[in-house]
């Protein structure tokens, strides 16, 4: 088994070159602290032409980590509930020199045999993650772990509590580290303000969808009991460049949209739903949206409900895919700076709220995470493919990660993680593994990693499917 694979050799606590400004308190923002039950895993994968001794590039890492936290106070610093004067007793972060916890392992075989068959509970022993205990001073809020692979390649896991983060800042955070890494030099040094000022305004919530989600999310106290962890599993599709330029419009519909629109569809078909689509929630970054720059450190993605505007037909596919994409679009152009910051006044009147998605299918949209300049530690390390997993409330009923795919796969190829119940697996994709059988559907692009696990109950199959470790192809 893959975890099997994997060797832990130590725990250690990385601080900063600099001393840190002792007992400084960091508040968070209302799009902070509704995130608090959740977290984020990140699994960066390398791979390398040098050869290096054990724990020669990990040592490298660790050295260059500790210039980096020097930016990032906020990251080595330690939860707290103080009052300060009126102000409800809250979290906030309060500075020291505490550092982060860094963990080396090491694991057999190359990076690219592990790819070929991970699960992912495998993947998940490449990034270590404690949940708070009792004492949350001496918690740490960001875990890193760096495994080698002994023989070729390196994998790099971040995990954090996603009341300090979201997955943009975490993965700011592992490109600030590589530039420096590679450089000496910080190419995106974080940026720590407030979010824009509230002002007050007097909005009609009732016509504001954005709001009126919130309200009922966050009065939902967890996630439906039938839905477990137990019963989710995870696959990761590649969508190359020339299958994603053939869903191009004249319409200005983006990749995200299309694909969304695709797997709201399959969702439906296998939840059995008759002449209706199954609820989604969209997840948005929002920075631009506010003026703020990518830097910006602190949650600031929202989730936005899909409400369909008329009935649906489920026996057209054609006509359905287009339907639902639109609606998807209405959405992401609906939103502005007067509908996100009329949230940021909602939350701010409501600040015990903590969302929960319930069991919508949840669409998080990372692909302007693209960047033109690769990021690399080394200049031998080449990264091959990144893995995100959010877990918490948020989640929902299932999830769809888009993510920016490798550089070699071209500018407009998109990656895709999805988690689902393992029955609604089966019944979308379990045509696309039978199909791996025959010679002439192998091919680049496809199936990146299935989970193995996923077993195939009788109903769906009378034979045993096919190694899910073979590639395939999409379209």
């Amino acid at each position: 088994m893959e975890e099997d694979r994997v060797r832990l050799i130590c725990k250690r606590t990385v601080v900063s070159t600099k001393p840190v400004e002792q007992g400084r308190l960091y508040r968070f923002s209302v799009f902070d602290h509704v995130m608090e039950p959740n977290h984020i895993r990140l699994v960066y994968y390398y791979q390398s032409s040098k050869t290096r001794e054990p724990g020669e590039i990990t040592k490298k890492l660790r050295e260059s980590l500790a210039y980096t936290l020097n930016c990032y106070p906020i990251v080595t610093g330690r939860l707290v509930k103080e009052t300060d004067g009126m102000e409800e007793k809250r979290w906030k972060v309060k500075s020291n020199d505490a550092g982060v916890r860094m963990i080396e392992a090491r694991a057999t075989g190359t990076v690219e045999e592990w790819r070929r068959s991970v699960t992912k509970e495998g993947e998940l022993k490449l990034v270590h993650w404690e949940d708070m205990y009792h004492l949350p001073y001496y918690w740490s809020t960001f875990y890193v772990q760096v495994t080698e692979f002994e023989s070729g390649g390196l994998a790099i896991g971040l995990s954090c509590t996603h009341l300090l983060a979201d997955p943009v800042c975490a993965m700011m955070f592992i490109r600030t580290w590589a530039d420096f890494t590679l450089t000496r030099n910080m190419m995106t040094p974080p940026l720590f303000h407030s979010l824009p000022p509230r002002r007050f305004a007097n909005h009609k919530l009732s016509n504001n969808q954005l709001v009126s989600h919130y309200i009922n999310s966050c009065s939902l106290a967890a996630p439906p009991s039938n839905i477990t962890e137990d019963s989710m599993v995870t696959i990761t599709l590649l969508f190359p460049d020339p299958m994603v330029q053939a869903g191009e419009n004249e319409q200005g519909i983006s990749e995200f949209e299309i694909l969304y629109g695709l797997f709201c569809v399959c969702v439906s078909q296998a939840k059995g739903k008759r002449n209706e689509l199954t609820d989604m929630s969209l997840c948005l970054d929002v920075r631009k949206l506010l003026r703020l720059d990518q830097s910006y450190f602190g949650n600031c993605m929202v989730y936005h409900k899909v409400h369909y505007s008329k009935p649906v037909n489920t026996e057209d596919r054609l006509w359905l895919l287009s339907y639902v994409v639109q609606e998807i679009h209405n959405v992401t152009k609906g939103l502005d700076y007067d509908t996100v910051m009329a949230l940021v006044e909602w939350l701010g009147s409501n600040n015990k709220s903590l969302i929960s998605n319930g069991s919508d299918l949840v669409c998080t949209n990372l692909e302007n995470m693209r960047n033109p300049s690769p990021m690399m530690f080394e200049e031998d390390l080449i990264l091959s493919h990144l893995s995100c997993y959010v877990e918490g409330p948020v989640t929902g009923g299932g999830q769809v990660i888009v993510l920016p795919s490798p550089p070699s796969e071209g500018p407009m190829s998109r990656v895709v993680m999805v988690t689902l119940p393992r029955r609604e697996m089966v019944k979308i994709f379990f045509p696309i593994l039978e199909a791996k059988k025959a010679p002439e559907a192998s091919g680049k692009g496809g199936i990146l990693s299935v989970d193995p696990q996923t077993s195939f109950p009788k109903e769906a199959a009378t034979r045993k499917p096919a190694p899910v470790n073979q590639s395939c192809k999409i379209g």
